[in-house]
């Protein structure tokens, strides 16, 4: 996959010939979930820069910076981020409506297949056979380029990852005591990890456990339930409790639903808040280390935040 991908809306030249560009770096980040009919579920995370041109404004700017900021920022927030991104042309999957505000979706790749019971919002449709970052820059760009001033002719997005210096994973997860949009079953993150062992960085431990998180799905024990449990569609009747693993919770913006492959789960007992994470990667991290040697744990979720863990 290509670190990062132009699109452009043509310059509209006007009689006077005179253009400006506004652009804004690191605008937010993108921190999604999308499904590939390979790999599953995959959390993912995308910076975001922008450049506009056009003709000045009578504030004699392009499009001012607070509502660079505002404006797209809250686009993106509202109807890509902290969502499980869907590839609609891709015969392994089914979105099917279900009560008022609600759709069943099912991914169908054999053993492993998925299934949810989520709102609306939980989705994001994309009109490609496969989420790459060319289709998620490809439809961000669709989403700004119908909702911004007149004055502004010309749109520039670069999607791209962080560059990651070492080891790191791509996890899903769902947070239902979150106020905002974390609460979503399946929202996720790419991630790097360091595991300090006396003060050093040791790249084997990061790789193994960047290996065992690998397109994972990170789960919180006390919201399993049965698969008799989940109000899904037909498609999720040739699954059982022994090959797939079933979760459910009710959460401010609604009830969530989901069941996935036990292959692609790891379930903890605790939530899975990047602070618990830091902690758990400790616990499992320091029966491997001799009584006296001592343990660091910086896990990050997406780009630049993160816990720390000691022991």
């Amino acid at each position: 996959m290509p670190a990062e991908r132009f699109l452009s809306l043509p310059y509209l030249m006007s009689s006077k010939e005179f253009h400006l560009n506004l652009f804004v770096r690191d605008l937010t980040v993108i921190d999604s979930s999308y499904i590939c009919e390979h790999r599953g579920v995959v959390g993912d995370s995308w910076i975001l820069d922008v450049t506009l041109s056009g003709e000045l404004n009578e504030m004699s700017m392009v499009l001012d910076f607070g509502k660079v900021k505002k404006q797209i920022k809250h686009l993106v927030d509202e109807q890509v981020d902290h969502r499980l991104l869907l590839p609609m042309r891709n015969q392994a999957i089914t979105l099917e409506p279900s009560k008022t505000g609600y759709a069943k979706l099912d991914v169908l790749r054999g053993e492993k297949s998925l299934h949810l019971h989520c709102p609306d919002e939980a989705f994001c449709l994309i009109d490609a056979e496969s989420i790459t970052i060319e289709t998620v820059t490809r439809h961000v760009y669709d989403i700004l380029r119908a909702n911004l001033p007149s004055n502004v002719t010309g749109l520039t997005l670069t999607l791209r990852h962080e560059d990651i210096q070492g080891a790191y994973y791509h996890y899903t997860h769902g947070l239902k005591k979150h106020d905002g949009n974390c609460q979503r079953i399946a929202h996720g993150h790419r991630s790097p990890i360091e595991i300090w062992v006396d003060g050093q960085r040791d790249a084997q431990k990061e790789n193994a456990f960047a290996k065992r998180w690998q397109d994972i799905y990170l789960a919180s024990k006390e919201d399993q339930v049965t698969l008799a449990e989940l109000d899904l569609s037909d498609n999720a009747k040739a699954i059982t409790d022994s090959s797939h693993f079933a979760f459910r919770y009710n959460a401010p913006q609604g009830t969530f639903e989901l069941a996935i492959a036990k292959s692609d789960t790891e379930i903890l007992t605790t939530d899975t808040t990047v602070e618990l994470l830091a902690d758990y990667i400790a616990d499992e991290i320091k029966p491997t280390l001799a009584p006296q040697q001592t343990l660091q744990i910086v896990a990050y979720e997406g780009v630049g935040k993160g816990a720390m863990a000691f022991r």
